[in-house]
Order: C-alpha cells, then structure tokens, then sequence
C-alpha cells in the first residue's frame, strides 16, 4: 500500500485536532454527570482531593478546564497519612508544588494513620477511609470549600465490588461507591482510569505513582492487575461497565430499603443514653405484612439491625453478616444481661424484652464479675454529717444532689422501714463514702438470714443494664448501709431503739 508522505505541520494538526476532540468528549462526559447527579452548583468553592496520582491530578485539571461553566472556584486538598516515609513527603511537595503552579490555595494536614489503625483495632484501610472522612469534614466547617471532589474512577468502582464479593457481602456492598455522599462527589465515576492518563499525556502533565498500588500481596492490587484484566480479556471486555452498572441498579434499591428501614426505626425504637432501644418482638416481626413471611421478615430484621448500627457508628461498612445473625440470634434465643460487642466501640445488650444498642463497649463488670473500663467514669464521695446532721453530695456523674439529714425522732412501732432510706445514725460508722455500684457488691436485706448480690436485685426488678453502672451505693466503714430503690441493709436499719435516724433523698441539679 502506497502511502501519501505528509508535512510536519499537517501531522501536528492532526494530532491536535484528535487530541481536542478526545478531550471535549471526557469533558462533556464529565460536565453531564456532574449536572446530572447535582454534584456542584454555582457559587461552590469545591475542594480537589489531590494525592499526588494520576486520577486525583487529572481531576483538579479537568474541573480547572470546566471551572467557568461551573461557575465555581477551586483549591487543593491533600492528606498526608504517614504511611510511605520519604515517598509521602515527596507527595506532599508535588502537590503543593501543583497548587502553586496553578494559583490555587492548598489545605494540607499529617495523620499517623497507622497509630490510629493500632489504637482503634482498625485495618489500615478503614483507618485511612475515617482520616480521610474526618479531613474532609474539616476542610468543608473550616471554610476552605463548600464540597469536596475525589476522583474515584469507574475502574475504582468494579474493584469495589469486586472486593466486597471476593470478602463476602449482601446488597448493600454491592451499591459500592456513592457518587454523591454528603458534601463528598466524585464526578470521574463513570470515566476510565486509561482514559485520564491519555489526558494527562495530552496535557504533558506528570504525577506520582504510589508503589503500593503494584503490590499484588494486597487484594485491592490483585484485583487491579490480576483478576480483572483476567475478566475483560477471557470473559467480557466490557467488565467494568456491567459492574458500575450493577452497582447503580443497587443504589436504586438501597434508597427504597433506606425508606422502609427509617420507617421502622422510627416506629420501633426509643432513643436512650448512648444509642436506641428496641422491643425484641418488633425487631423479629418488623412489619405486619411482611412479617407474614419469614423470610421476609428477617431480610427487614436484618436491616433494621445495620440501620441502628450506622446511626451509631456514622456508617455499616464493617458490620459483617455474621455480626448481623448475632444479633439476630440475641434477640431470638438469649436471655436478659447477654452482651455482643460490635465493631467500633457498638454493643448490643439483651436487656429482658428488649435489645439496646449503644456507643461505648459493655465492660466485663455488667456481664460478671470484673472491673470498670475507663469510659464508664466510677464515682465517690466522702459524706460527713455536720454538727446539724446535715450533708450534701453532689454527684454530676448523675446530675443529681443526695441530701443525708439526721432527724432527732424516735421511730412509732409501727415505723419499721421507708423507701426513702431511713438508717440508724448511731450504727452508721465513718468513713462513709457514696459511690456507684461495683461488681460483687452485695448486702442484706431486713427479714433476710442472707446477703443478696445487688446484681441479683437488679435483675429482679428489670433494672436496665446501662443504668446499673452509676447506680448509687451508701457505704459505711467498707459496708452496703443503703441504695436507692430498696430498703436499708438490715444491720443498719432504724428500729424501735432509734434514736436518730438518716434519710438519704435526692434532687436533681
């Protein structure tokens, strides 16, 4: 075949004229879907996620380009996670490096994520995921920007739930990554990751290249490199496509569950300190006409039960399903006091006919014998009774002020006990100390030959599991004298020879 010799001139023109086309195509692309989804509108200042890679600077150069038909301005972020030693800092350089050629402010900040990851028993990822969230959530209170673009591709998208299937999940793994969550949008969700390092080539643009990214020993990465070129090229080349699309049809899904789901939370649920509350009969059989079929019903059950856990934890990403069927079994088969500790600091408590999820870990000491952790503040006081007979504690722990007053008053025969608390004075021995509940404590009540656990008492008289943990104690020289709700311990309690007795009332503060 023949072919015409061309000038150096006609050449370039071509290669322009194809490489303008190209990019008109991404850009119109890209300004559709951010219009589509309402991701920015006029008048935001959007905040560019910028690590340093390909994806992230082809982002901040795409929006740049687009930036007056937006009608929006632009600055940079960048989240060094202390990860990669030198290789960060030289990220951090280029990126700064990138705002400055572009005239655009730069909003840096350094986390130790994996000191985090440790402190928190967090994998790496979920930690970088939550500093990541929490830098972002800055940039927006702090002013610096109104969102906050990241460039998640659609390459990022089938490797999501790829992950999620290779690891195991249910319907909402599957829904990936949002396009839009809160100030968070990511408008190259539907772009290829090849397609912005043609752009950049365009551009003459260079970027960094994380060696990370290359480490098969990482799932992330043999998804990337091994499994899904592995896909396209044996199974179906349009791979990516059918998973991003199969991750929006269970986007769609997801917001019609989230109706329901808040529906039910909303009808079957109190709130309490440090979470919600809910009937175990409610949670088992959530909605008359579904709950006619079981199946049916567990499927509401169960998202029901992530629902309240991401009210608490901010998200249910690492909520596995065998988290879930705990619960669930909790609630079917356990009795009242059993404890499932959930991830990041959620656990749910069997309290008698219902279940209580909350914020912070149960410790050892509400389930059995054991002590306090640290989150559950023990308190105690010194009381001392004033030549009047007079003392007042103020406990904020509880917002409440016990008031312990001497009475001159013989008790009437008939005066044996009140529910008040009324103690001998003179069988009251210093040091006296108001203090909450302990593991262990134990005291006897008037008429019985033995002492009984307060535990036990508690129980008996459904008090709820996180109340107990404050539950206020009178002691007197190291021994249970008294504690709200029930008598006086017999050894201590005011009779016939009497003469003073105490009253221990309280009042709120």
């Amino acid at each position: 075949m023949h072919l015409e010799p061309i000038s150096l001139v006609t050449w370039m023109h071509r290669l322009v004229s194809g490489g303008m086309q190209m990019k008109s195509e991404l850009h119109h692309g890209i300004l559709e879907a951010i219009r589509r989804r309402q991701m920015i509108v006029a008048g935001d200042r959007v905040g560019v996620a910028v690590s340093g890679g390909a994806d992230s600077v082809a982002l901040l150069l795409l929006l740049e380009d687009l930036q007056n038909e937006l009608g929006v301005g632009l600055c940079v972020l960048h989240l060094d996670h202390g990860l990669r030693g030198q290789a960060s800092d030289t990220d951090a350089a280029f990126v700064a490096d990138l705002a400055r050629a572009h005239a655009l402010e730069l909003c840096s900040a350094h986390e130790d994520v994996a000191a985090e990851a440790k402190r928190n028993h967090w994998n790496l990822e979920d930690a970088g995921r939550r500093a990541r969230n929490s830098f972002f959530e800055r940039a927006v209170s702090q002013g610096h920007c109104t969102r906050v673009a990241v460039a998640h591709t659609a390459d990022d998208q089938a490797e999501t739930v790829l992950a999620r299937i290779v690891r195991g999940t249910g319907p909402r793994g599957i829904v990936g990554i949002y396009p839009v969550r809160g100030s968070i949008v990511r408008p190259l969700l539907d772009v290829r990751r090849a397609d912005l390092r043609e752009y950049l080539g365009m551009k003459r643009q260079d970027w960094r290249e994380d060696a990370t990214n290359r480490d098969t020993t990482r799932l992330r990465a043999r998804l990337r490199h091994e499994l899904l070129p592995l896909l396209e090229r044996d199974f179906n080349p349009a791979i990516v496509d059918r998973l991003s699309s199969l991750s929006a049809i269970f986007r769609d899904e997801e917001v019609f569950w989230k109706l329901i789901v808040e529906d039910r939370i909303g009808a079957l649920t109190n709130e309490i300190r440090g979470g919600f509350s809910i009937d175990v009969a409610g949670l088992l059989s959530p909605h008359a006409p579904i709950s006619q079929n079981e199946n049916a019903a567990r499927a509401l059950s169960r998202r029901i039960i992530q629902g309240l856990f991401a009210k608490i934890a901010g998200d249910s990403a690492s909520l596995q399903f065998g988290h879930v069927e705990d619960v669930l079994h909790l609630a079917s088969a356990s009795q009242s006091g059993c404890i499932i500790e959930l991830p990041h600091g959620v656990s749910v408590v069997r309290n008698f006919d219902r279940l209580e999820f909350i914020s912070c870990p149960i410790p050892e000491a509400l389930s059995g014998e054991g002590t306090f952790s640290e989150n559950l503040r023990p308190y105690q006081y010194a009381v001392a009774l004033t030549s009047q007979g007079v003392a007042s504690i103020d406990i904020p722990e509880l917002g409440l002020r016990f008031c312990l007053k001497a009475i001159d008053w013989p008790m009437r025969e008939s005066d044996t006990t009140c529910e008040t608390g009324v103690l001998d004075a003179d069988r009251l021995t210093p040091p006296l100390v108001l203090r909450n509940w302990r593991p262990g404590d134990a005291y006897r009540l008037p008429g019985k030959r033995q002492a009984q656990k307060l535990k036990r008492l508690f129980s008996g008289a459904r008090i709820r599991i996180s109340d107990r943990e404050r539950w206020p104690v009178l002691t007197s020289a190291g021994r249970i004298a008294w504690t709200r709700g029930w008598p006086p311990a017999a050894e201590f309690l005011a009779g016939k020879e009497t003469k003073r007795r105490v009253v221990v009332l309280e009042e709120k503060l």
